[in-house]
């Protein structure tokens, strides 16, 4: 062998040797995070950091300058930190590495996570059982069994209508047994749970209520489906981390649904993340909805934002219905009139055959 050879050799047999260390400071990263975590310390230890950083310093005697040893040791604190995080993501129960397997969530015999579209539709509030049995019958004449609508309704402002409660509830179930429909309704507190169970099928956790945790926690501990929305400004970890807590107390039947996050911008009421909707079917084994009318607030862009979430893979897509939005007493300007939502169902019916058709080919 020639002397560059020989370097040459020396040079591989010395990367291998890092190689295996790096894998087994790997590994002891790993155990040092599950102690962490049963302990209930942080994973980042900035002290612990600053003392490596230092050791290093105190015995690199060359060739690369202890700069550059402290940089490439960064980024392995760096990826380590990384490891620890990924076991922990690992371990939650709603992850896809923790059930490789879709859940499928079945109400009404709609089993929301097959592969199928469905649709989630209703009035923004509940205001009387006329108004809610003209849409449950627009519901039923469009084939459609989910029928969603607010009897606790959470206002930015004090003085807007807060719903009509339980009564609001038991118009919706009388609505839903006439017409062959299951309920999905929004619970704000967790003193009215129990009562909301003899009228509500899905109980909803509207995005405000997110982080919730005591809320959370007393719908995990149910016998219901429960449809999740994503904070307003709500990271897809932290939307995880809320499905956990309610996973963590027993009920695996959860939905998860985006609905916009909000930002700078103004054209629409919230950003529609559709990006979130793979996301979360990659990192969860939970079926994913968009609300469609809450992510734009605007009835002008339900159809084109609805196609986009079937193209995507959302497993149901959620909208507002109402008889007369002009009279509305909540979010009238961006429900649909019956006219409106029948043209509506017409189209994403045949886009989401078409869409599934190209699925299956492909």
């Amino acid at each position: 062998m020639s002397d560059l050879e020989t370097l040459r050799s020396r040079i591989e047999k010395t990367t291998l040797q890092m190689l295996e260390l790096l894998n087994e400071r790997g590994s002891i990263a790993q155990e040092i995070g599950k102690l962490k975590e049963m302990q209930g310390v942080k994973r980042f230890d900035p002290v612990q950091e600053r003392k490596l950083l230092n050791l290093l310093a105190d015995h690199n005697k060359g060739p690369f300058s202890t700069a550059t040893v402290q940089h490439i040791f960064k980024q392995i604190f760096k990826a380590s930190l990384e490891l620890q995080e990924d076991d922990h993501r690992q371990a939650l129960l709603v992850s896809r590495k923790k059930k490789a397997d879709d859940t499928i969530v079945e109400v009404n015999g709609e089993k929301i996570g097959d592969g199928q579209t469905y649709f989630i539709m209703g009035p923004c509030a509940v205001e009387s059982y006329d108004q809610v049995k003209a849409v449950g019958k627009a519901l039923k004449n469009n084939g459609l069994k989910l029928l969603r609508g607010g009897a606790f309704k959470p206002r930015t402002s004090p003085y807007d209508f807060q719903g009509l409660g339980l009564d609001g509830l038991k118009i919706l179930r009388q609505v839903a047994d006439e017409e062959g429909l299951a309920v999905v309704s929004e619970i704000l507190n967790p003193y009215d749970m129990e009562a909301a169970l003899d009228y509500v099928d899905i109980i909803q956790i509207g995005a405000r209520n997110m982080q919730n945790f005591e809320l959370l926690k007393v719908a995990g501990a149910v016998k219901k489906p429960v449809l999740l929305k994503r904070g307003l400004a709500a990271t897809i970890e932290e939307f995880m981390y809320a499905a956990e807590y309610i996973h963590a107390q027993g009920n695996s039947e959860i939905i998860l649904c985006e609905r916009g996050i909000r930002t700078y911008e103004k054209a629409t009421r919230n950003t529609l993340d559709i990006s979130a909707v793979p996301i979360l079917k990659k990192e969860t084994h939970l079926p994913v909805v968009v609300d469609v009318t809450h992510s734009t607030g605007r009835k002008d862009l339900l159809l084109p934002a609805t196609r986009a979430a079937i193209a995507i893979g959302a497993d149901a897509v959620m909208a507002e219905v109402h008889p007369d939005p002009a009279v509305a007493l909540s979010d009238s300007a961006q429900q649909m009139d019956i006219a409106q939502f029948n043209e509506y169902m017409d189209d994403v019916k045949t886009f989401a055959k078409k869409i599934q058709k190209e699925t299956a080919d492909v």
